[in-house]
């Protein structure tokens, strides 16, 4: 997936979930070694993974104007670990960036898998539901 593919699939996300045209997010797509060294220092992790999310909004805690911009945050996805992922779950590369490209926008909005399995549950219906919109632009 180019990097205008990617870009465009954040922005159909984005606009689906009703974040307007000033909202700012960040993609990064690196190897395992790069995604391992930010998961060791700022999750204390020290393995690679397939996406991390680094939020820039509070939304449980901080009002928000109407006109204000929304920086959302980052999203870093190895991409070396979504093309053995893609392998193992049948899917094409394409659609694996998808998938945590989905994840990541996904924890940056506030959705937390880790709070317990309501919350994962609701993450996952979410995600699954955001695919579908992306696999018609893949």
């Amino acid at each position: 997936m180019g990097l205008k593919k990617i870009s465009g699939l954040a922005r159909t996300v984005l606009e689906d979930l009703g974040c307007h045209d000033s909202a700012e997010l960040s993609i990064l797509l690196t190897d395992n070694n790069g995604i391992q060294g930010l998961n060791k220092i700022y999750l204390k992790k020290d393995k690679p993974t397939d996406v991390l999310s680094f939020p820039m909004w509070d939304f449980n805690s901080e009002p928000r104007t109407p006109n204000s911009e929304l920086i959302l945050g980052d999203v870093v996805i190895s991409l070396e670990t979504a093309r053995t992922q893609s392998k193992e779950n049948g899917v094409t590369m394409d659609e694996e960036i998808a998938r945590v490209l989905i994840h990541g926008i996904l924890h940056l909005l506030g959705f937390d898998h880790e709070k317990g399995s309501k919350e994962a549950r609701r993450m996952r219906r979410e995600e699954k539901r955001l695919l579908k919109i992306a696999k018609c632009k893949l």
